[in-house]
């Protein structure tokens, strides 16, 4: 394989001239400009490219493993999460009130895309316990801050969430695990949690698990499920978590993919936990969590492309086959065939417009938390909750395709493990299924998303998506792109008030329809602002723009046409016929 190489240049190009950095921290009153970001997104892509994508490949083939009771990862990831820990990445974003460095989320959600590239089953370590961490410092009270905040975000001790049940997945209201006050202030937690991603591990330390729970005298359905913090140790006498709780990993689960990942089947048997947030209000508590680890979950869909197109690129660069166009050369790099160049632009321009699109959600996400105006915090966290399910579905369905695309590239050769393109593939298959499978995520957008503030918010976004089109001049990547925010506008408007037949056969194709749109207003942004520079990297985003203008955003009439067709060809096969 190649060695792993950090977009900085990419990074820094987006924080300067694309997504206004400086001008949004000035804003929000944070003393960080592009060149710090810049220097702290290069040292975070060092530790990734050099210490953590080593260990990606032996990772994936020794595997965690279960053994006598305990988990053990492989080789390497013990001494790399204490690297990690140490070097203070893993309170890069965190809350300075718990020992975090508060710096913007921007920041945090490209390493995550470099961790997702370098490797994605380490990833998932410190994004599960950020995602705990937020859930618990929302909602949890003071004594449970106190005592595990500081440590969590420190990373001396880690999280998981634990919601899933083998009759429980999406429909959580049939969970049945169960928790009774022992009059202390603390409850005993009974019941097995299945898929639990990071459930233990050996790095040492504590692993807090959020989990949730039904009381004894709960109502029936989601509103009777309440949050629980479940330590595997409990302190002692003296104050120190020595002591063993009652829970314990069943087995591992053998996945397609993320083999170095420890996803667990979890045992609760009276396990002492306390209570986060109100009694059966659990859901609302866990989806803080949920929503910061489904936009995690999309970034792991955008790295698994770029490292997968960094390798693609590279091979297609050495690899002689066949002969040039004109027939006067043979044997000639591959990278020379059009169809390989198709393969490689398809990725590229995906990555490229999904690295900023997520920048401009982080921002808003700062801007939510940050901005010294409510109604501008207000107005930022309804983007966010517009776009979260775009960013998880739409970019984990475009990394899947884009592994694909890549693996193709190499042709036999991406099938055998050797140049490690089959552990892209599977790996990557894994984030379209997770923190709520993407069909999911496209009934949310539709049924859930777009009427907003009565349909206000997704109709504030489009206007100032079509203000940038607008701004653009006579790009091609502009005008292609109000052609196709016009369709989806008129789409969108087709599904108002739709029924819930309609609403489910128009989700998942109309979710690729808005990302499209929303990937060719970042492509007009980075063309405009590279317009009259002369470096390779402003040459390529003007090049690569007017490819996703001509090759990808048609696909958006097809969408469209799709949509308008309505639930009929959907529905007309009987259940029976199946």
């Amino acid at each position: 394989m190649f060695n792993y190489v950090p977009p900085i240049d990419d990074y820094r190009f987006l924080l300067t001239d694309v997504l206004g950095f400086d001008g949004a921290m000035a804003e929000m009153g944070k003393e960080v400009d592009a060149d710090l970001a810049a220097a702290v997104l290069e040292e975070a892509g060092r530790m990734c490219a050099d210490r953590l994508h080593p260990i990606n490949r032996h990772g994936d083939e020794e595997g965690s493993r279960l053994i006598d009771g305990n988990v053990e990862t492989p080789a390497g990831f013990a001494e790399a999460w204490r690297d990690f820990a140490a070097a203070g990445w893993a309170s890069l974003s965190a809350d300075p009130a718990h020992g975090g460095q508060g710096l913007p989320f921007i920041l945090q959600l490209w390493l995550d895309e470099m961790m997702a590239a370098a490797n994605l089953s380490f990833g998932l370590f410190p994004g599960l316990t950020r995602g705990a961490c937020e859930a618990i410092s929302a909602h949890a009270g003071d004594g449970l801050k106190a005592a595990y905040l500081p440590r969590m975000v420190s990373g001396e001790w880690t999280g998981a969430m634990a919601l899933t049940e083998s009759s429980a997945g999406t429909d959580l209201a049939l969970l049945k695990t169960k928790a009774v006050s022992q009059g202390d202030g603390s409850f005993a937690v009974t019941g097995q949690k299945i898929f639990i991603s990071s459930g233990d591990h050996d790095f040492g330390g504590n692993i807090v698990h959020l989990v949730l729970a039904r009381l004894p005298d709960a109502p029936a359905g989601v509103k009777g499920i309440s949050l629980f913090l479940v330590p595997k140790f409990l302190p002692d006498a003296g104050g120190d978590f020595t002591v063993r709780n009652g829970m314990s990993v069943g087995a591992l689960e053998k996945k397609m993919g993320i083999h170095a990942q420890p996803t667990c089947v979890m045992n609760y048997d009276g396990a002492t936990g306390w209570l986060v947030g109100e009694p059966n209000k659990g859901l609302a508590a866990m989806f803080t969590m949920m929503n910061a680890e489904r936009l995690m979950v999309g970034i792991q869909g955008l790295g698994i492309a770029g490292a997968a197109y960094q390798q693609a690129a590279g091979y297609a660069k050495e690899r002689l086959q066949g002969r040039s166009a004109d027939g006067a050369r043979n044997p000639v790099a591959i990278i020379e065939h059009a169809d390989v160049r198709r393969m490689l632009l398809n990725i590229r321009a995906f990555v490229e417009a999904g690295r900023a699109l997520a920048g401009w959600t982080a921002l808003q996400l700062d801007r939510a938390h940050h901005h010294p105006d409510a109604t501008e915090r207000a107005k930022a966290d309804a983007l966010v909750a517009l776009l979260t399910p775009v960013v998880k579905a739409g970019f984990t369905d475009f990394g899947f395709e884009s592994a694909v695309q890549a693996q193709q590239v190499f042709g036999g050769h991406g099938y055998i493990r050797e140049w490690g393109m089959e552990q892209y593939v599977r790996d990557a298959r894994i984030a379209q299924i997770y923190e709520g499978t993407n069909g999911v995520q496209a009934m949310d957008l539709v049924g859930r998303k777009l009427p907003l503030a009565g349909g206000a918010v997704v109709e504030g976004f489009f206007a100032s998506v079509a203000a940038d089109l607008a701004a653009a001049g006579g790009l091609t990547i502009a005008a292609k792109t109000q052609e196709a925010l016009a369709l989806l506008r008129a789409t969108t408007a087709s599904l108002q008030g739709a029924g819930t037949d309609a609403a489910g056969a128009a989700a998942v194709d109309y979710l690729r329809f808005f990302a499209l749109v929303a990937m060719g207003w970042m492509w007009t942004r980075m063309a405009a602002a590279a317009q009259g520079g002369d470096s390779p990297l402003h040459e390529a985003k003007r090049t690569v723009a007017d490819y996703f203008a001509a090759r990808m955003l048609p696909q958006a009439q097809g969408l469209a046409a799709s949509i308008a067709s309505g639930e009929g060809a959907v529905m007309a096969l009987s259940a029976d016929a199946f």
